[in-house]
């Protein structure tokens, strides 16, 4: 029976790319998808969104989530981000790792009425099979819900994070951006009662995908194939400008990992179950705090430090083939 997801994006190019994974593959039941503020302002996330919808002609439901994070901007003062993730083509254009997706036509589908945050309570309440959250984004939206109904955690089955780092960072020299962009969110989260998988950084550029796997995705010629080869290469060419991976010519491309572990666990390694606390102030705004003693109390989440990328990008085109 394919696994009943709600996914949670702020739709960029990664983004993109685990939407499409979660639509096309026949072991992921995508059930809905809720937009927040993050890479961009809630509007292009969303407008992002449902263009991607349109391309793969599917119609699960956009719910249109928070538009800033928790209580971050009100609170003073605040750690600034210092990551540069700007590279530039061979004419000197500048190239953004995420961005409005002007590739594609814009799109005159409906969002629905509700927003995020209440739809995750009327349906988490309602629901009849638990269901898993992907995150993979800031995670005010959940949080906010969480604050609202905490007893709605009862019928999350699993929440899996794109989020966070060890040995990795990239808002900050301690801080992975979902988890910097909302750290007080990621904090509730982590706390909430729930099975957690944490997909960080260590995982997603241990997981990485290259120019060969451009050209497959190519090979397959659908316009989704297509549209995902040319978002990663994009990536790519960022990545070897601004944060070179151990291979050449490869990027991470972090959300869609997340799905994959759905389909195939074993693409994530050396997954420990830990302690994982968020700073919320300070240097280290945002950082991710892994407790890896032997003896530790209040573990609470399943922090993955590897990852598979021979089994990831086979997933990833397999799908596309699909």
């Amino acid at each position: 029976m394919p696994r009943k997801i709600i996914l949670d994006v702020d739709t960029g190019s990664d983004d993109a790319c685990a939407i499409m994974l979660a639509q096309l593959h026949p072991d992921i039941d995508l059930a809905a998808v809720c937009t927040v503020k993050g890479n961009q302002p809630i509007n292009y996330t969303t407008e992002n969104t449902l263009r991607i919808r349109d391309l793969l002609h599917a119609d699960f439901p956009v719910y249109k989530g928070c538009s800033g994070s928790l209580v971050k901007n009100i609170v003073y003062p605040r750690i600034p981000p210092t990551a540069n993730a700007d590279a530039y083509d061979e004419e000197g254009n500048k190239i953004h790792i995420h961005q409005e997706l002007f590739d594609l036509p814009e799109s005159d589908g409906r969002i629905e009425e509700l927003n995020a945050p209440n739809f995750y309570v009327n349906y988490l309440r309602n629901t009849k099979e638990r269901v898993t959250i992907v995150a993979v984004g800031p995670l005010t939206n959940l949080a906010v819900a969480l604050v609202m109904e905490p007893d709605i955690v009862k019928n999350i089955e699993e929440i899996v994070i794109m989020g966070g780092g060890w040995n990795i960072t990239n808002a900050t020299l301690a801080a992975e951006f979902n988890i910097y962009d909302d750290p007080e969110a990621a904090q509730r989260v982590l706390h909430c009662g729930a099975k957690i998988t944490m997909v960080p950084l260590d995982a997603t550029h241990a997981a990485y995908i290259t120019q060969d796997d451009c050209e497959e995705l190519k090979k397959i010629g659908t316009p989704a194939s297509v549209f995902a080869a040319d978002l990663i290469e994009r990536r790519i060419k960022v990545h070897d400008y601004a944060q070179p991976l151990e291979v050449k010519h490869s990027c991470a491309l972090h959300d869609p990992l997340c799905i994959a572990y759905l389909i195939d666990p074993s693409v994530l390694k050396n997954v420990k179950y830990c302690n994982v606390e968020v700073s919320l102030s300070g240097l280290t705004e945002g950082q991710t705090c892994v407790d890896q003693r032997a003896i530790q109390e209040n573990r609470n989440v399943y922090f993955a430090f590897d990852g598979d990328p021979k089994r990831f990008s086979k997933i990833l085109i397999d799908a596309f083939r699909k």
